[in-house]
């Protein structure tokens, strides 16, 4: 289906993203995937071309560029011709984000350049093996010490985590409100702050994620990202955009999935002919089709209404919802297309399957969105008993 949001300079864009990831990212990801992490060089290379952290003022080194489109494009292709275990738009998107709202003047000069030219990765931490989805769990803590904040704890399933060079951690810093947290920046080499083993993954295995342990992390007062209660605040207002840029990704993969097994049952042979002959490849295609013309549009115009300001937490859980459940189907379905070819790591729909699994549980887990979505229309249980 034609997609109507993107004018001649994003098309343009588009081009020269594509040859960047032809090029520079889609020709190292098996051996990411064998190592297990991306090539630090990956960053500094395309921050380069000034793909990182686009919507960042001139003075940081960034383009002022805030259309979502710009980064929309990035990540379908990636996806389609780099490699999604290329956290750019988590370096980009997710993280980077809370530095431009929360970050003061000198939080921003000190932190933002390092970001948009990829000498600085970053990540964010703020799930604990018994806080996900909910994140008023957390039980890393950060103390005032008067002079310093005192950081002790740790998080796990960090995306980034190997290779962040500064790292925004959550902490509780008022035990008695379930609210009362607070957001840190930790930078690589701070004395108490270590890394444990990269985590071994279903999938995504050229993205390095890892636990991380804080043991009496000494952090200067001026490493506080906004007011020390307020964390919990910040982490919903940027939930929003991140949760759009996980049903881009997951619409992207699951386009990736279709294009590349209707390709395979034009040319796969069985019983004399085409694999795509038969009705039911056909049917099954067909309806996958609609469904991801139907889905691609609510995510593109989730996409305008992020440009426009008017992203309501209620439709950016709609698309993570909708996009990731559908991605889902779409590789399963073409897995079982390619038949025994499918479970081979060598054929790519593999691949996009265990990476796939990831999606439906990030960004807060589907179930979550599903309350989310269900609370908006006033069905909330406690205020219905």
């Amino acid at each position: 289906m034609q997609r109507t949001i993107f004018d001649a300079d994003h098309e343009l864009f588009r081009d020269s993203v594509r040859r960047f990831m032809q090029k520079e990212i889609g020709p190292h990801a098996e051996r990411w995937r064998e190592q297990g992490y991306v090539d630090r060089e990956a960053y500094q290379k395309i921050g380069e071309q000034g793909f990182l952290l686009m919507w960042a003022d001139e003075q940081y080194g960034g383009s002022g560029l805030r259309d979502l489109r710009y980064e929309q494009i990035l990540q379908e292709e990636n996806i389609r011709h780099g490699d999604a275990a290329f956290y750019q738009n988590l370096h980009s998107m997710v993280v980077a984000p809370y530095l431009d709202k929360f970050a003061n003047e000198e939080q921003k000069r000190k932190y933002l350049p390092g970001a948009v030219s990829g000498e600085s990765v970053l990540a964010i931490a703020m799930t604990e093996s018994n806080a996900g989805s909910d994140l008023a769990g957390i039980k890393t803590r950060a103390e005032d010490k008067g002079d310093h904040w005192q950081l002790n704890g740790s998080k796990t399933y960090i995306s980034n985590g190997i290779l962040a060079d500064v790292v925004i951690v959550a902490a509780r810093t008022d035990p008695d409100n379930r609210h009362g947290i607070g957001l840190f920046i930790v930078e690589r080499g701070m004395p108490g702050f270590e890394r444990g083993l990269k985590l071994k993954k279903m999938g995504l295995h050229g993205q390095d994620t890892a636990e991380l342990f804080f043991d009496n992390v000494r952090l200067p007062k001026e490493n506080l990202l906004g007011e020390p209660t307020k964390g919990f605040v910040y982490m919903t207002q940027c939930l929003a955009i991140e949760r759009l840029q996980v049903a881009i990704g997951s619409i992207a993969a699951a386009q990736v999935a279709f294009d590349i097994t209707l390709e395979f049952v034009k040319q796969r042979q069985a019983f004399g002919k085409p694999l795509g002959a038969l009705q039911h490849v056909r049917f099954t295609l067909a309806e996958l089709r609609a469904k991801l013309d139907t889905v691609q549009c609510f995510v593109d115009q989730c996409v305008m209404l992020g440009n426009a300001g008017r992203l309501s937490s209620e439709l950016s859980s709609e698309a993570k919802l909708l996009a990731s459940e559908l991605e889902g189907q779409v590789v399963d379905q073409c897995v079982q297309l390619h038949g025994g070819a499918g479970y081979m790591d060598e054929y790519r729909i593999s691949r996009l399957y265990t990476d796939a699994r990831v999606s439906r549980i990030f960004a807060g887990a589907n179930e979550i969105m599903l309350e989310i979505i269900g609370r908006s229309l006033g069905l909330d249980e406690r205020k219905l008993t």
